[in-house]
């Protein structure tokens, strides 16, 4: 019984008890997870309907969609009740599984985009040998991969977090149960969970991030040696991401990378809320947008319902 918990909920602070931003908060925020929901579902259904997008180098968006679905619907939906109903309540149970799928999917996207990074490096570094280096088999093995490395990181981190005990507070300075804010309201000796902590995220942004630098350097080198044009095709190929890497990992590590847990929750918070609501809002966005394929399925898609309607009248 050491280590039995003595609270059955907890209370979050959240962003805001400023009354007049209740409902303006609700309203962006809900805004915010509708386009997130359109866009990622609409980018999976787009590769889905589209044979040309069935290719490997479209293997890991589908994915890499439904990652930032779960992970955000995770957190988004408690915190629209809280700015609606003020309901900043949530059970021992409950926050235990929302810890876990969150980390579960943040982990596993990190793993997903190394996984992008050598499709990258081999469609740019070595066309010639593409289709027998990244094959169906080998994409397939990455995304198992991706997903049992964030599953066993996301159990661990529960297993540490939750095997403590919360007798000082059960009010969580935040708007979700994230590890940090959990460290600090416990009574037990967090320092095992510290280090735990701090180890699975250096190496899941190190490993996973060192990936990702060598293949932009490859990358980067391959198309330093093509033509202009060629060069700029191939680099436009991996802006978009480029683009969310740097955003991904540029919060990540700002995050989880600190020695204790006591940094500034206020900051905390408005970073939180930016990697857990807003990129994924931003990556079907930047994906069409900066993707010649993908805006070329997308119209496709558009004239056959812009003429289905068209014959229907």
């Amino acid at each position: 019984m050491e280590n039995f918990s003595e609270v059955a909920e907890f209370i979050f602070v959240g962003l805001t008890d400023a009354e007049e931003l209740q409902v303006p908060l609700f309203l962006i925020f809900t805004l915010i997870y509708f386009i997130t929901l359109v866009g990622n579902l609409g980018m999976i259904v787009l590769i889905l309907l589209d044979s040309y997008l069935c290719i490997p180098m479209y293997f890991f968006l589908p994915n890499l969609s439904l990652v930032d679905c779960v992970y955000t619907s995770a957190i988004t939906h408690k915190v629209m009740v809280g700015f609606l109903m003020g309901d900043k309540i949530i059970s021992y149970n409950a926050c235990a599984a929302q810890m876990f799928f969150f980390a579960a999917f943040a982990s596993t996207e990190s793993f997903l985009l190394a996984s992008m990074a050598f499709d990258h490096n081999g469609a740019v570094c070595k066309p010639l040998h593409y289709t027998t280096i990244v094959t169906s088999m080998v994409c397939a093995i990455l995304v198992t991969g991706s997903y049992i490395c964030g599953l066993l990181q996301s159990s661990l981190h529960v297993a540490f977090t939750f095997q403590l005990s919360f007798c000082h507070s059960n009010v969580i300075n935040h708007f979700f149960c994230n590890i940090s804010p959990l460290l600090i309201v416990s009574c037990s000796d967090i320092y095992p969970n510290e280090i735990v902590r701090f180890t699975l995220a250096a190496f899941n942004v190190f490993f996973t991030h060192s990936g990702n630098l060598n293949s932009c350097l490859f990358i980067f080198i391959a198309i330093l040696r093509m033509h202009s044009a060629e060069g700029w095709k191939a680099f436009s190929t991996c802006a978009a991401y480029l683009t969310i890497v740097s955003i991904f990992y540029g919060t990540i590590t700002f995050m989880y990378l600190q020695s204790s847990p006591s940094h500034s929750m206020d900051t905390g918070k408005i970073v939180s809320v930016f990697y857990t609501m807003v990129i994924p809002m931003l990556k079907p966005l930047v994906y069409s947008l900066r993707n010649k394929e993908v805006r070329s399925a997308f119209m496709k898609v558009v004239e056959k319902v812009k003429y289905s309607l068209d014959f229907n009248y």
